[in-house]
């Protein structure tokens, strides 16, 4: 049996949980979040609390089990108290400010970057650091990738676009000078 898969999933106050055949709805306080469900993965709602289980003890079926109840468990966590991820921006002259619903990026390129938000996702900035909001855990971390990884932070001066709790392995660099 799976681990992760048989634990139940207690549902918070203001939470409700929709299980039909092809799809799983979970409403709360901050949204709807909609996941289809696995075949050979049942969804059920006893007793206030949500079990995930499985038809078979095949090895994919195992997978789907464990990953099911993930998601689940994700999209309950999401509508109730959300995602959030930090982003730094650290190097001289890097800046970025919110241009309506889109971040636009100074960051030492001879053109400003423009970043498009994604519906579902609310991006907020204080000096150079970028908070990225949302109910979907998937959604928040994609965006926040994507942000990231328009200047990854460098190894020699730490220069670029680093997550907050991140930390930068440094290196001495060229050590001829004397």
């Amino acid at each position: 049996m799976s681990r992760v898969g048989k634990q139940p999933i207690s549902l918070p106050s203001g939470v409700t949980i929709t299980v039909d055949d092809e799809f799983v709805s979970v409403n709360g306080p901050k949204g709807e979040l909609r996941q289809f469900t696995m075949p050979s993965v049942n969804v059920k709602l006893e007793d206030g609390e949500i079990v995930v289980t499985r038809d078979n003890d095949e090895a994919p079926t195992r997978a789907k089990h464990g990953l099911m109840r993930a998601l689940v468990n994700n999209m309950v966590t999401g509508v109730s108290q959300g995602y959030e991820r930090k982003l730094e921006i650290n190097g001289v002259g890097y800046r970025v400010q919110l241009q309506g619903t889109d971040l636009k990026l100074n960051l030492g390129f001879s053109h400003d970057v423009i970043y498009k938000v994604p519906q579902g996702v609310n991006v907020a900035v204080e000096q150079n650091v970028i908070t990225v909001s949302g109910i979907s855990k998937q959604q928040v971390g994609q965006t926040a990738a994507e942000i990231r990884a328009l200047k990854k932070p460098e190894p020699y001066k730490g220069k670029g676009i680093k997550y907050s709790d991140e930390r930068i392995l440094r290196k001495t660099g060229k050590s001829g000078k004397e």
